[in-house]
């Protein structure tokens, strides 16, 4: 019988859900610290989100 000591592991991890909404919960914080209101950021959906968040120069300030 083989033993599994420094076996290493074939398959990746999978991503968590957890995780994914703790960063778009990160990446709406950053919207709103770059002056948009939140009003505006909830509205907004994942994509939008990532899209603004990597160019945050297509971002319309609030006031």
């Amino acid at each position: 019988m083989a033993s599994k000591i420094g076996v290493k592991r074939l398959d990746r991890p999978v991503k968590k859900l957890s995780d994914r909404r703790r960063r778009e919960k990160v990446q709406r914080r950053r919207l709103i610290a770059l002056g948009m209101s939140e009003a505006a950021v909830a509205k907004l959906g994942t994509e939008q989100v990532r899209l603004l968040v990597l160019r945050p120069g297509k971002i319309k300030v609030a006031g």
